[in-house]
C-alpha cells in the first residue's frame, strides 16, 4: 500500500490496541502525586508523575477500514495516520496512570481514548464514527431529536454559543448512542472506563449506554445547552441487560479534558429506557461504578515466549459483556479491573476462535498476575528484517501483519521484526508490509506462509517493484534488483533468473507452481542451481516455501531456509527472499 508523502515530516512512532478493562501499564512505577487539570482545572484521580513513553496505533472507521491524515495528539506530541491508519510517537510526554490519545478528523466524532502507559512500545487502536447531522431545531422552540433505535434528546430551546452568550437560529444536532452489545465497544468508546465518583473516588465502570451529542450554530460554531437549563436524554436498555438493569444508575459525562468519566446526576429506568436531565452535551454514560484495582498479565506460549496482539476478555462473574484487550509486543496487558471480584480470562486466537480460559481474582490491590502460559494453543514467531532503498536497517518504522481477522503490527529494532503470534485453525497463510517513516517508503503487500515464518528480508522501497535476497551465514545481505525473470518452463514447473550475458548471477528452479513447502528432494522439487557457490554433490537441506504464484504481470513469492554445503567443504546457512513479477 502506498503511502501519501505530506509536506511536512510526520511525528510518528502502534495493534493493536487496548480495550476498555485492559491497557498497558506497569504498576510498580512511583505514584508521585500529580495534578491534571480537568474542566475546574484540577483532576481529583491521582494520576502520577510525568513520564516518557513511546506509542504506535491504528484508525479505523466503522467497517474496519484504516483512515488516512488523522491528527493524533499525545501529550504535546502529534503524529498523522499514514495509509494503512497507522501512527508513531516516541519520548510522549504522559502521567504513570494515564496516557490520553486524543485522534482527529474532520467529519468524525473525536476519538478519545485513554490507557495506562507501558515501559514498551504501547499499542492502541481507535474506531472513528461519523459525525453525520441527525435533525436541525431552531432555538426558543421545544424539540426533540430521536435515532433509530430510540435513544432521543429533548430540547427546551434555550442554548449559547462558546463564548457563552445566548445563541438564537438553527441547531445542527449530531448525536451517537453506542449500544454495549456493540462488539467495537472498546474502542469506540472514549478513555477506558476509569471514573470519579461524587465522592471523589476513582472508580471503574460498567457500562449500560453511551450517547454522544454535538451541537452546531448556523456558523458551525460550537453551541450548548444554556445555562440555567437542561435537556432530557434518554437511552434504550441493551435487552441483553434488562434483567439486572437497576432501577437508577449514576449518570457520568466524559471530561475531554482529563479524560476520564465523571459523576453528575442519575438516570431512572422508565419504559426500558434510561431518562435523565443534563445542562451541557458531550458524551454521556449510564454506568455501575466498582472500586478498582490495577492487573497486569503477560501473555506467553508453553515456551515462555510472549504472544503478541492476543485478544483477551475479562468477564465480572454476573456481567453481561465482557472487557476487550490486545497484548502488545511484549505480551503485556494491564489495566483497570473491579476489585475483590472474580474473574474469567478468556482469549482468542487471529481467526477469533475462543482458545483458552481461565478463572483468576478476586484481586483486593494492585496486582502482577505475573504469565499466563497458554499451553496448548499453536504459536509461531515470525521474523524478518526491514531495509530502506539505500539497502541499510529500517529504524523507525514498523511492520504490520494481517493474519485470520486481525491486522496487527510490531516495531522494527535496527531493521529486525519478531512477532509471536497465536495460529488460526482455518489459516496457514498470513500477509505482511513493511514501512519505513522516514523514508515514507513502503514495502508491496507479501504473501508468506506459517510452514516458514523466517520471512528473510523486505525492502522498504516503494520504487522497488521486485527483488531476490540471499543472506549466507552472518554475511552482509546482497539484493538482486535488477534482469530479474520469473516465467514458466512449460507444465507446472518455472525459473526464476537474475543472470547477465556474462553468466552472473542466480537460478532458482522450481517442480511446481502450487504453493507449499519443497525441498530437492521433493518429487516436486525445487533447486538452488547456481549463485551461490553450492556443491551439487552434497545432500542439502534447504526449503523452499513457495507462497504465491501469481499470473503473467503478478508475484511470485518464495522464501528459501536451510544448509547447504559450499565447494570448499563447508556447510553454510542460506536465508533467501524472492518478489518478483512473473514475465511469462
Amino acid at each position: 500500500m502506498k503511502l501519501q508523502i505530506t509536506k511536512f515530516k510526520l511525528l510518528l512512532s502502534l495493534m493493536i490496541v487496548l480495550g476498555t478493562l485492559f491497557t498497558s501499564c506497569n504498576p510498580n512505577d512511583d505514584d508521585t502525586p500529580n495534578n491534571q487539570g480537568n474542566t475546574t482545572g484540577e483532576s481529583q484521580i491521582n494520576l502520577g508523575a510525568t513520564i516518557q513513553r513511546d506509542f504506535m496505533g491504528r484508525i479505523v472507521d466503522q467497517s474496519n477500514l484504516p483512515i488516512e491524515n488523522v491528527m493524533v495528539n499525545i501529550g504535546s506530541q502529534m503524529a498523522t495516520t499514514d495509509a494503512n491508519g497507522m501512527f508513531k510517537i516516541n519520548n510522549a510526554s504522559v502521567k504513570q496512570r494515564q496516557a490520553y490519545i486524543v485522534a482527529k478528523k474532520a467529519g468524525y466524532f473525536d476519538g478519545l481514548r485513554t490507557m495506562i502507559p507501558n515501559q514498551g512500545t504501547n499499542t492502541v487502536q481507535i474506531m472513528l464514527v461519523p459525525n453525520n447531522v441527525i435533525a436541525t431545531v431552531a432555538s426558543g422552540t421545544t424539540s426533540e431529536v430521536v435515532l433509530p433505535n430510540g435513544a432521543k434528546v429533548s430540547f427546551d430551546g434555550s442554548f449559547k454559543d462558546d463564548n457563552g452568550n445566548a445563541y438564537t437560529g438553527n441547531v445542527d444536532v449530531k448525536m451517537y448512542y453506542l449500544d454495549p452489545a456493540n462488539p467495537d465497544n472498546n474502542i469506540i468508546m472514549p478513555g477506558s472506563l476509569q471514573a470519579v465518583n461524587l465522592g471523589g473516588n476513582e472508580r471503574v465502570l460498567e457500562t449500560y449506554g453511551m450517547l454522544n451529542v454535538e451541537l452546531r450554530g448556523d456558523s458551525g460554531q460550537e453551541i450548548n445547552i444554556a445555562d440555567g437549563h437542561v435537556a432530557e436524554i434518554e437511552m434504550p436498555v441493551d435487552p441483553a441487560q434488562a434483567g439486572v438493569a437497576p432501577a437508577t444508575i449514576p449518570l457520568w459525562h466524559f471530561d475531554e479534558v482529563n479524560g476520564y468519566w465523571v459523576e453528575e446526576g442519575e438516570a431512572t429506568l422508565i419504559g426500558g429506557k434510561y431518562v435523565g436531565e443534563v445542562a451541557h452535551f458531550s458524551w454521556w454514560n449510564c454506568d455501575a461504578q466498582f472500586p478498582t484495582v490495577t492487573l497486569c498479565l503477560n501473555v506467553v506460549d508453553a515456551a515462555g515466549d510472549p504472544l503478541s496482539n492476543v485478544k483477551i476478555e475479562l468477564w465480572r462473574n454476573g456481567a453481561t459483556y465482557g472487557r476487550t484487550g490486545y497484548s502488545n509486543g511484549d505480551g503485556q496487558i494491564c489495566g483497570l479491573v473491579p476489585s475483590n471480584e472474580a474473574l474469567t480470562l478468556k482469549a482468542f486466537d487471529q481467526c477469533g476462535v475462543e482458545v483458552y480460559n481461565i478463572a483468576i481474582g478476586p484481586f483486593a490491590t494492585d496486582t502482577n498476575y505475573g504469565n499466563v502460559v497458554m499451553s496448548t494453543v499453536t504459536a509461531t514467531t515470525i521474523t524478518g528484517n526491514l531495509i530502506d532503498c539505500s539497502n541499510v536497517n529500517v529504524t523507525n518504522g514498523y511492520v504490520a501483519v494481517n493474519s485470520g481477522s486481525v491486522f496487527s503490527s510490531v516495531d522494527v529494532t535496527n531493521g529486525s521484526f519478531s512477532f509471536n503470534i497465536i495460529e488460526c485453525v482455518s489459516s496457514t497463510t498470513f500477509t505482511l508490509e513493511g514501512v519505513d517513516y522516514d523514508a515514507f517508503q513502503t514495502t508491496t503487500l507479501l504473501p508468506f506462509n506459517f510452514s516458514n515464518p523466517n520471512v528473510g528480508n523486505l525492502i522498504a522501497c516503494t520504487s522497488v517493484t521486485e527483488y531476490i535476497s540471499v543472506q549466507i551465514d552472518n554475511d552482509p545481505v546482497n539484493y538482486y534488483l535488477i534482469n530479474l525473470n520469473a516465467g514458466s518452463n512449460g507444465g507446472t514447473s518455472f525459473n526464476i533468473s537474475t543472470q547477465t550475458a556474462s553468466g552472473n548471477g542466480l537460478i532458482i528452479l522450481g517442480g511446481s507452481t502450487t504453493p507449499g513447502t519443497y525441498t530437492t528432494t521433493s518429487t516436486s522439487n525445487f533447486m538452488f542451481e547456481v549463485g551461490i557457490n553450492m556443491d551439487f554433490s552434497v545432500p542439502d537441506t534447504l526449503q523452499f516455501t513457495l507462497n504465491n504464484y501469481g499470473a503473467i504481470g503478478e508475484y511470485v513469492d518464495m522464501t528459501i531456509t536451510g544448509d547447504f554445503t559450499d565447494t570448499n567443504g563447508v556447510v553454510k546457512s542460506l536465508t533467501a527472499t524472492v518478489h518478483v513479477l512473473r514475465d511469462n
